[in-house]
Parts: C-alpha cells; structure tokens; sequence
C-alpha cells in the first residue's frame, strides 16, 4: 500500500506543478465574467437549463459512488479529472457580452469515466469558480453546467466510443476534446440566442451573431485543448497503467 501511495505521489507533483504553471498563467490576467455570467440569464430560462441538468447529475452521482466502491484505485484519476478541467476551463477570453471564450477540459473525464460522471465533476468545478473566482454564476449554473458539463464529455464520449480502434488513439483522443469545446460554444450559443433573441431575425439571427464571434477565438482554443489532452493522455498511459487498466482503457 506504501509502494501504491508513493508512486501515486511522484505522479501528482509532476502533473501538478504542470497545472500549477498554468494556473500562474492565469493569475496575471485581469479577472472577467466567463460561462455565462452571474444574472445574465431571464429567471425562467436559468430555471429551465437547472430542470433539464438535474437528471444528468443524479445519474452522475449514482455512478461515481458506484466505481468508486468497486474501484477505490481510480481515486486519484477522478480528482486529476477535476483539476484537469478546472484549470482549462479557468483559462479565458473576452468574447461576447456576458460571456467569454475558454478552453474547457471535460474530454479528458468524458474519456476515462464517461460523460454523466464529468457532468458532476464538471458541475462541481463552475461551483467552485463562481463561489471562489466570482466567474459564471450560481443563477447561472444550469445553463453552465448542460453546456461545459453535459453537451462536452457527452460529444467527447461518442467520438471516444464511435472512432475508437478504427483511427490512431491519438487522433480520437484530440477529436474528442476538441469537438467537446467546440460544441459547449455551439450550445451557449443557442442558450443566449433562446434568451435574448434578434429584434428582426429572431432566433437565427442571434445564434449565428453569438456563434460567429464565439469561432474566432474557440476554434484555436479547441485545437489547443485537443493537443494538450493527447499529451495528458498519453501521459497517463505510461504512468497509470493499473488505473487505465481498471477502467479497460489501458492500450486503447
């Protein structure tokens, strides 16, 4: 058990100190609204993103309790999930009114524990970003958490799921995270269009306002996450091959 702990220590410094530069990274750039910002959203529409996430996290739940009874070795992996995600996702740029553009980190979790899981972990991260960095919001959360912590690991898994054994690990493992991101601002899109919809073109017209300007900076932040989680994932495969092995990922 010794052996397990220590080995399991070398391996969250070396992955830590890398999150921890990131996170310097972030500390100097000046604090702004990111997700969907606190109040942002009409009262009924943030009710509504809360009523359609609350049956994703309750299945969440269920499952990280259930693998962690069964597999108390992937421990470590859930909370590198987490971190993972929060740091990307604590990455950002201004983009539009009350939101901005971010990396987003749940493809890495979607891949390992599947997505309702990440949509807990996702969900526990804007938690704690808005109760500790005063970014996106609590009114907000819903609609936050369907599009980073749902929409994401869920795109990230059937990528994962479909093109898996049939391209290089590589290329899927980027697929699936890079598309990830791109579908949570394909569907923050749709949740401020729904919201605030264009006086002349309606609905259409707004998506395509917000989804145009989300592009210019998503698309190269997508293709970023999605190299940076290859490198992570592989990573992984040579240095948490009983916990890969645990979750029948090892050698995939």
């Amino acid at each position: 058990m010794k052996h397990y702990k220590d080995k399991w220590q070398k391996k969250l410094i070396k992955i830590g100190s890398f999150f921890v530069a990131l996170m310097l990274g972030y500390a100097i750039v000046p604090a702004k609204a990111m997700h969907i910002m606190e109040g942002f959203l009409p009262p009924l529409w943030s009710l509504f993103w809360f009523v359609i996430a609350i049956p994703f996290w309750i299945i969440g739940i269920i499952r990280i309790k259930r693998i962690v009874i069964e597999k108390p070795e992937i421990k470590p992996l859930l909370a590198l999930g987490g971190a993972f995600t929060f740091v990307l996702s604590a990455l950002k740029l201004p983009s539009v009114t009350g939101s901005c553009s971010h990396p987003t980190g749940t493809g890495l979790g979607a891949i390992l524990f599947g997505p309702f899981i990440m949509s807990v972990l996702g969900t526990i991260v804007l938690i704690f970003q808005a109760l500790l960095l005063a970014h996106g919001g609590l009114t907000t959360l819903g609609a936050n958490s369907f599009s980073m912590a749902i929409v994401g690991p869920f795109v990230a898994f059937f990528i994962w799921k479909g093109l898996r054994g049939k391209l290089s690990d590589k290329i899927v493992v980027f697929l699936a995270a890079a598309f990830a991101d791109l579908l949570t601002y394909v569907t923050t899109s749709i949740q401020l269009a729904l919201a605030f919809p264009d006086p002349i073109g309606g609905f259409t017209a707004s998506f395509l306002k917000f989804g145009t300007i989300f592009a210019i900076t998503q698309v190269p932040l997508a293709i970023s996450e999605g190299i940076l989680t290859v490198l992570v994932y592989q990573a992984l495969q040579s240095n948490a091959e009983e916990e890969l092995t645990a979750l029948g990922l090892k050698g995939a």
